[in-house]
C-alpha cells in the first residue's frame, strides 16, 4: 500500500441543492509568464457532505477520495468558517 497523502483544497460553497452533495469554488492566483500580472483561476468541485451541514457561503476544507458518483471525487473534511 502506498503512503500517498490525499490532496486537500480550501474553497467556498456555491451550491448545496443536492442531497448529501455540495459544489465548492476554489480560487487560485497564477502569475502570467510574460507580463507578471496575477490572474485568478477558478475551479468548481463537487463534494460529498454526509450530514448536509454546509450552507452557501461557508468556507470548507475538502479532500480527494474515490469516485462516489459521476462527478463527485471529493469529500468534506471540515467547515472552516460559517457564512453569516
Amino acid at each position: 500500500m502506498s503512503d500517498k497523502t490525499k490532496k486537500t483544497q480550501q474553497g467556498s460553497v456555491i451550491s448545496n441543492g443536492m442531497d448529501k452533495g455540495i459544489v465548492i469554488l476554489v480560487e487560485r492566483k497564477v502569475r502570467h509568464k510574460l507580463y507578471g500580472k496575477y490572474i485568478r483561476k477558478n475551479v468548481k468541485y463537487m463534494a460529498h457532505d454526509e450530514a448536509n451541514t454546509c450552507n452557501v457561503g461557508d468556507t470548507v476544507l475538502i479532500e480527494e477520495c474515490r469516485p462516489l458518483s459521476k462527478n463527485k471525487r471529493w469529500r468534506l473534511l471540515s467547515i472552516l468558517e460559517r457564512a453569516e
